[in-house]
């Protein structure tokens, strides 16, 4: 990561305060990149007095994308919230902080924290900027689940999609951006419910995410995935079975050989599909149905 510390880049950053607050939050994604309390307590009195008011969304973007590439981007994140700047470019990530779900080994998690957990794992693994922000934005229906419901969080992804969707436009973000991301939000929840005795639906996954025609994109997001299961606590050593079941089904599916009416009957090929799934898989259910 580079700043413009030329002295025409460091005028523009002493006439605009929000770009150095900007800046300085940015910088904090880096190793030894932390602020002191004194730097953040005059950042929390800028964003208070109104310094973010007037300045476009799309202007902060450069800033937040370095931060989001650093070595540690929840650096960054924690210097916005702290000095109340993310709640004004980003209220859709802020909204989940102080929001909890269940890990899988049923302790309650900050979901927000989590997301910060993430994409330092994403950072880790050097995965490029859609990685890294559709690891951030899985998640953002879970602000606002009806408190009745929880810790379950139904219908989030309905939620969730109106607000990517809003990050995308607010920050003129690309197509690619917006898909991996949309990709994830509908599909990480069913990758880590995958079960051997599921041909039929990991079938149906590997299809509708195309893991056979964009195969990148698919490990982009299992990537993902591993990272979200890796960031619960207690998850940080073990091993993701899901990838390795995943992958297991995949290379079935590539075995099976198109015949001419599999080619017009897309619903012959999934069961083609399923059925080697099953017999890769050893599912006792699939295979008796087929004898």
């Amino acid at each position: 990561m580079s700043f413009d510390l030329s002295p025409a880049g460091l005028a523009q950053l002493l006439a605009s305060p929000a770009l150095t607050l900007l800046t300085l939050a940015a910088g904090a994604a880096r190793v030894g990149g932390e602020l002191d309390a004194d730097t953040l307590a005059l950042m929390s009195s800028q964003v208070s007095a109104g310094v973010l008011e007037d300045f476009s969304p799309t202007d902060s973007w450069p800033l937040i994308r370095q931060g989001l590439m650093g070595e540690h981007p929840s650096g960054m994140l924690a210097v916005l919230r702290e000095c109340g700047a993310l709640a004004r470019l980003w209220p859709e990530l802020d909204a989940l902080f102080g929001q909890g779900q269940a890990s899988p080994d049923g302790e309650n998690v900050d979901i927000g924290e989590h997301q910060c957990r993430v994409i330092d794992l994403l950072a880790a693994q050097h995965a490029p900027l859609p990685v890294r922000l559709a690891g951030l934005l899985y998640n953002l229906g879970k602000a606002d689940s009806p408190p009745q419901h929880l810790p379950v969080h139904y219908q989030h992804i309905e939620r969730g999609l109106p607000r990517i969707e809003a990050i995308v436009r607010r920050f003129g973000l690309t197509a690619e951006v917006q898909a991996l991301a949309v990709l994830t939000l509908r599909e990480l929840e069913r990758v880590h419910r995958a079960a051997p005795m599921r041909a039929a639906s990991i079938t149906a996954l590997l299809e509708r995410v195309d893991a056979f025609g964009q195969l990148a994109r698919y490990q982009q997001l299992l990537l993902i995935c591993r990272c979200d299961y890796h960031a619960y606590p207690g998850n940080a050593e073990r091993a993701y079975p899901k990838a390795l079941l995943l992958e297991r089904a995949r290379q079935a599916c590539l075995s099976v050989v198109r015949c001419d009416g599999q080619q017009d009957d897309p619903m012959a090929l999934h069961e083609a599909r399923a059925l080697a799934v099953a017999t890769a898989l050893r599912s006792s259910r699939w295979a008796d149905a087929a004898e």
